[in-house]
């Protein structure tokens, strides 16, 4: 029976004095008991909001009841009939703005930790040594183009492949896995839950070809001399931007992209085992207030770093990164400098970064954003030593494959344009989804725009109408 006297179950942590010095998860996860105490919390609604909530559509109020009985398995088996991703999104997904905030729990008390316990099933497989693969329709002879490997690419080859369709997955990195790979470091998502979340699609049929770079190795158009019928383009937005302040291209100044894909994909943290440096120094800072910010600024202590700053040029309640990872990296100690932002970078005589200079601001009016918008204090500049720098405050499109794509409309920043209810694009058998079409945004809604993709190409591909 349902039991809302039970408070929410706190998440176990490492110890931050004892996680800054390692790359392993800062949350352990749940014990079975704990799991099922916190499942024991929902009240199993006749509306359950919580569904609608969640891109993917996971009946969750059937995989909690069923963690609640004990029968874990038969949990995790609901889940993958719409997320064959359990143990990423339980990680990284920002549950607290989807399912979580519509449970009716939260009108009086705190929701059910719906995220940890869709974690908690996964994780009780890989302890079990279990690994249960979905079932599979007959093969169509139907052969689909998928491109890129992140959640939505993910998302578009599992569901055509347990519909039968033969689906190739199109990497142009050396791992699969996208931004799950080279974007979210390995205490917040291990490289080995992505690797056999991306193990599970090759056993229902998906073949991955990785180094593969569409655009370059063949383009769209030669994808479909190659004999695909349709294509998903879920290529994410990967082109970093900068600010275009002097001393940008000064030896120490990261992009976030470049820092974090050196850090986690390339594992410069386990250094000297694998030949990927990255020196950090005694003083690094992070200009950005995202859940990039978060990660980067946190792998720069676990790389040594003495200081570690965020600098953001509004106030804590603005920042966009989740609350639970700025409360993190608090109790790390890294120091948050709100209400400033750089200028200009001032460099050594051999080329790197040792300083910067900083404007401080104060908040005005709200923007477009619904934030107050950052205004600078006249001759408030300051200056303050730095060893390396981490430019995390956004990405844009990637012009590559829109470039050599004929017949593929992108609006005006670049992205891909596509309807938001099917994917489809301005191509014939082309469809798109994920931040390359919205900009950058969230694990699990790349997973929703690929779930509605998935719909529409199945239904081009047994009826022929596009």
């Amino acid at each position: 029976m349902p039991d809302t006297k039970i408070p929410r179950q706190a998440m176990p942590k490492q110890r931050p004095k004892e996680r800054i010095r390692n790359f392993n998860e800062v949350a352990l996860g749940f014990s079975a008991e704990l799991a099922q105490k916190e499942a024991e919390r929902c009240i199993q609604c006749k509306k359950p909001f919580c569904i609608e909530g969640c891109p993917v559509e996971i009946d969750i109020p059937v995989f909690i009841e069923l963690v609640a009985e004990g029968d874990f398995e038969s949990a995790l088996a609901k889940i993958r009939e719409t997320n064959l991703l359990p143990g990423v999104c339980g990680r990284v997904c920002p549950q607290e703005e989807q399912c979580e905030i519509v449970c009716v729990l939260s009108k009086r008390f705190e929701p059910v930790a719906i995220g940890r316990l869709e974690r908690f099933v996964a994780d009780w497989e890989i302890r079990e040594g279990k690994m249960a693969v979905p079932e599979v329709a007959p093969p169509t002879g139907h052969k689909v183009a998928v491109v890129g490997s992140g959640p939505g690419g993910l998302t578009v080859a599992a569901d055509l492949a347990r519909l039968g369709h033969k689906v190739t997955l199109f990497e142009a990195l050396h791992k699969p896995g996208g931004v799950l790979v080279y974007g979210i470091p390995e205490f917040r998502l291990p490289k080995a839950i992505v690797a056999r979340e991306c193990e599970i699609l090759e056993k229902i049929g998906v073949e991955l070809k990785l180094d593969f770079v569409v655009g370059r190795t063949a383009t769209v158009d030669e994808l479909f001399e190659m004999g695909y019928e349709a294509c998903f383009l879920g290529l994410g937005a990967g082109l970093p931007w900068f600010m275009n302040i002097p001393g940008e291209n000064l030896v120490g100044v990261y992009s976030a992209n470049e820092y974090l894909t050196r850090i986690n994909l390339m594992k410069a943290y386990l250094f000297p085992e694998y030949d990927t440096p990255i020196r950090v120094g005694e003083r690094v800072i992070v200009i950005g207030g995202g859940n990039v910010a978060m990660d980067a600024v946190r792998s720069s202590l676990r790389l040594g770093a003495k200081e570690a700053h965020i600098i953001y040029r509004r106030s804590r309640k603005e920042m966009p990164a989740r609350d639970e990872e700025i409360e993190n990296a608090e109790d790390e100690g890294v120091i948050f400098n709100f209400l400033v932002n750089p200028v200009r970078y001032i460099g050594n005589e051999a080329g790197r970064v040792k300083q910067v200079e900083l404007l401080k601001m104060e908040l005005g009016e709200p923007d477009a954003s619904g934030r107050r918008r950052p205004v600078p204090i006249e001759g408030s500049e300051y200056k303050m030593d730095v060893d390396t720098v981490v430019v995390a405050i956004g990405n844009g499109a990637n012009p590559l494959v829109p470039s050599s794509t004929p017949g593929l409309e992108t609006n005006k920043w670049g992205y891909i344009v596509a309807d938001a209810e099917t994917g489809k694009t301005t191509k014939k058998a082309v469809w798109a989804g994920g931040d390359i079409v919205t900009g950058a945004a969230t694990v699990i809604l790349a997973m929703g725009a690929g779930r509605k993709a998935a719909r529409s190409m199945h239904e081009y591909l047994t009826t022929g109408k596009w």
